[in-house]
């Protein structure tokens, strides 16, 4: 039996051409592994048909949407993972869940390697390939597009040579990567970073600054995972899905940035990500109601460690694994409703309620009723601080 590589495909030209181009380069059978983490476009039948037109001995298609949903971006929800204080991490979040699926069918189908389709100034090569040594060390790893010279003239060379049953000529002037989290785009003229966005660029969200009537909704959460939109029960993955829809026709999630990827290159990337924007800001906002000082104080750090490690493809480090623990127990009072008013871009918080609410209102009124004794203040604030006197003076003595 040929020796057999389970390819990460995606069924666009690269991963097309790299199943030939393996065959041809290593002898080895492909086995193509698609995976749907919520990108849309084609079918995956029609995805599965196509490797195997290209050349693949078998096609193994996955709707992972679900799992995407409830395993991956609820973490990252929990997490208020934010790259950089802006990027929720949409390509970072699904590659984990691609690599777990591609070792698993490597192994299935008697795999001796795997390969994927990344170039070599990107992040995902390292998200890939470091996933792929946590989880299947044993494997070896190719990578036709970055160590093989395959440019995309070369591509469509290889594939009008071989007669493939893709379309060679279709050229978009963007590179893009989308999920159910999300849509990234770069490249193009959007590589001068003096060059604005134009709305061709945009399918999530419509153009915020359109005139339409605003949108309220409210998000129901337990345990800081989402529950409910509007008091209707739904699983994570319709709720991503619903929040797409309604705060991406509000214009809601662009973001257009300038990041610093892994490789230690500084890359213009323009995002929509409607559905993440809006629940993070809620998500947010029901801590601050829910969750005490100072272990929001410590959250914050913790989250931006954790989206970092994602973000440098570190899903599977033991330190993530740790942070997991420390959100989870952080998140077990993170319950309530959240009422939001999506509108002209933005998603604004406008009304929080809880059960495990740290809100007082008779502690918190300046109104009759105030149940704060303010007698307290004086003492309090001597000895908060009384550190900073006695330094003071021993300053002034020295002086």
């Amino acid at each position: 039996m040929a020796e057999r590589v389970a390819l990460a495909y995606s069924g666009g030209l690269d991963t097309s051409v790299a199943i030939g181009w393996i065959a041809e380069e290593t002898g080895a059978e492909v086995v193509a592994v698609a995976i749907d983490v919520g990108q849309g476009g084609e079918d995956l039948e029609t995805v599965r048909q196509r490797a195997l037109a290209c050349g693949a001995v078998e096609a193994v298609v996955v709707d992972a949407r679900a799992e995407f949903a409830a395993e991956y971006c609820v973490p990252a929800l929990k997490a208020n993972a934010l790259y950089m204080d802006r990027y929720p991490l949409i390509s970072a979040l699904s590659r984990p869940l691609i690599v777990k699926h591609l070792a698993e069918a490597a192994r299935e189908h008697g795999a001796t390697a795997v390969a994927h389709g990344c170039t070599g100034k990107g992040n995902d090569q390292v998200r890939f390939e470091v996933g792929l040594v946590s989880l299947a060390p044993e494997l070896d790893v190719l990578a036709p597009v970055r160590d093989s010279g395959m440019t995309r003239d070369k591509a469509i060379g290889f594939a009008g040579e071989k007669g493939l049953p893709i379309d060679v000529t279709a050229s978009s002037p963007y590179s893009i990567d989308q999920n159910l989290w999300g849509r990234a785009i770069e490249t193009g003229f959007l590589e001068d970073i003096w060059n604005a966005p134009n709305e061709k660029i945009y399918a999530y969200t419509d153009d915020p600054a359109a005139r339409r009537q605003p949108d309220e909704v409210v998000i129901s959460f337990s345990d800081g995972v989402p529950t409910a939109v509007d008091g209707e029960e739904l699983t994570p993955l319709q709720i991503i899905t619903e929040l797409n829809r309604r705060a991406g026709a509000q214009g809601v999630g662009r973001l257009d940035m300038v990041e610093d990827r892994l490789v230690g290159i500084k890359s213009r990337e323009v995002y929509e990500c409607p559905g993440a924007v809006a629940l993070i800001a809620a998500h947010q906002e029901l801590e601050n109601v829910t969750v005490e000082r100072e272990l929001a104080r410590f959250k914050r750090g913790v989250d931006q460690r954790w989206g970092e490690l994602v973000y440098d493809g570190l899903w599977f480090s033991p330190l993530k694994g740790a942070l997991d623990s420390f959100i989870e127990q952080a998140s077990r009072h993170v319950s309530g409703e959240i009422r939001m008013l999506l509108h002209g871009g933005r998603a604004v918080v406008t009304g929080r309620r809880s059960h495990a609410s740290l809100y007082d209102y008779e502690l918190a009124t300046y109104d009759t009723g105030d149940r704060f004794d303010q007698s307290m203040a004086k003492g309090f604030i001597e000895l908060w601080g009384l550190p900073s006197k006695i330094a003071a003076l021993r300053d002034n003595r020295a002086d």
